[in-house]
């Protein structure tokens, strides 16, 4: 039975590719790994964030790849062994073989885990598109030593079967995101879609979260920098004028449905930097 609850899952996307199909099994793969977590006891101690924790949460349109998450409180002894035994009972339930790759190194603040869902020999048959085989690769990564300052909220999820989730909220979350758009060394579109995903909804931004993050790593590690608005409306002004937009665009594409790449055609310097302005809007009004 458990088995036909995946395959109705994934007829519910009404997928109209192959790579749209990947990508809702993979989000399937996701929400099993959840359900694993949350029977084995992880959300006492850790917490649900990243792109995918706003996808699967709070309605984000893109698909995400990874699972991110974050401990309460600093633990620099945390193991993934645990819970992943669990994880891996959940996964034969459903019709899945696990295999479980834990890439940990002591040494290291964040801390990975690496699952390959493979389906195969019938157990999970996906029709109308040319294989029965399909080899996910799920990242699992957890932050041990937290900036001060997240707040939290329990979210109850139906599928596979009900469950709760412990996550970061909203306002915490794009603190996260904007200590990305600002630190990361690279340019990820996906961080860029996810930031007017938050400012169109308004959401505002955990600001103690934000200084604590930035004083701990990136540029102004340590320095003491005071966080206002006009502070990150500033740096978020200077960074999208770096940025080229056309491979930012590239980056995130592919996680959307065909009707959300027209909303890409936006993309530009002039764009971004009226998104920014709504935000430092939206941020004096309220602090």
């Amino acid at each position: 039975m458990t088995i036909e609850v995946v395959q109705q899952r994934l007829l519910d996307y009404h997928s109209q590719t192959i790579l749209e199909q990947e990508n809702a099994l993979k989000e399937i793969v996701q929400e099993i790994a959840l359900l694993a977590l949350s029977r084995s006891g992880f959300f006492r101690v850790g917490a649900f964030q990243g792109g995918t924790c706003l996808r699967i949460l709070y309605g984000l349109e893109r698909f995400s790849e990874d699972l991110d998450f974050v401990l309460e409180t600093p633990d620099k002894t945390f193991t993934w062994s645990h819970y992943l035994q669990t994880m891996v009972e959940d996964f034969t339930n459903y019709g899945f073989s696990l295999e479980v790759k834990n890439r940990q190194e002591s040494d290291k603040i964040v801390k990975t885990a690496f699952l390959k869902a493979d389906s195969q020999g019938g157990e999970l048959i996906i029709k109308d598109f040319g294989t029965q085989k399909r080899l996910l690769r799920i990242k699992l990564e957890i932050d041990t030593n937290p900036p001060e300052g997240s707040h939290f909220e329990v979210k109850y999820l139906d599928f596979p079967l009900p469950y709760s989730v412990r996550a970061q909220d909203l306002p915490s979350l794009f603190a996260g995101k904007c200590h990305a758009l600002l630190c990361r060394d690279y340019v990820k579109g996906r961080d860029w879609y996810d930031f007017i995903w938050y400012v169109s909804r308004q959401v505002t931004v955990n600001f103690n979260l934000l200084e604590n993050a930035i004083a701990q790593a990136g540029p102004w590690k340590n320095k003491g920098t005071k966080i206002t608005p006009t502070w990150l409306t500033e740096e978020l002004n200077n960074k999208i004028q770096t940025i080229d937009w056309e491979e930012a665009q590239k980056d995130v594409a592919r996680f959307l449905k065909p009707r959300e790449t027209a909303s890409l055609a936006l993309w530009s310097q002039e764009f971004f930097l009226t998104r920014v302005e709504k935000l430092h809007q939206r941020l004096v009004n309220i602090l």
